[in-house]
């Protein structure tokens, strides 16, 4: 049976765990980016995504259950995105139809994506929607994946 992906908005609850899935230190490998202290993470997240007007923000839910978050930001003159799911939603097609999803509503174009360059699941999932490579950036000293997605 095909699980139900949504996108809904976002609470203030729904960083709670949030917050737990910056600490799987795999995911933060994956990532190249690293766990953040609880008191910091909920300052980044209710003045600097919640509270930027100009960001979209979804929660991903999977039968219900809240599973992760995407995110569109500006920075630099360009239009981000970006998005962390639990690992136990890793591997099952649902990173892919959020995206999909969320795609439809961030209609800003180019688009641009800057994943962790071994992290081939996320490079994949994104070249999968039409972002093509552009280039690579360094973060701390490790390379990531500039990624664009022009139409």
């Amino acid at each position: 049976m095909r699980e139900d992906v949504r996108l809904r908005d976002v609470g203030l609850p729904d960083l709670e765990v949030f917050f737990e899935q910056e600490q799987d230190p795999e995911a933060a490998r994956r990532a190249n980016f690293p766990p953040r202290e609880r008191e910091v993470f909920m300052t980044h997240w209710k003045t600097r995504v919640l509270g930027d007007p100009d960001a979209r923000v979804r929660a991903v839910t999977v039968d219900g259950v809240l599973a992760g978050n995407l995110v569109a930001w500006s920075q630099d003159g360009r239009r981000f995105v970006g998005y962390w799911l639990g690992r136990e939603f890793w591997g099952r097609g649902i990173g892919t139809r959020a995206l999909g999803l969320f795609l439809r509503q961030e209609t800003t174009r180019p688009l641009y994506a800057d994943p962790y360059a071994e992290n081939t699941g996320s490079v994949k999932l994104l070249e999968r929607h039409g972002f093509r490579r552009a280039g690579t950036v360094r973060y701390e000293g490790r390379e990531h994946i500039m990624l664009v997605l022009d139409a």
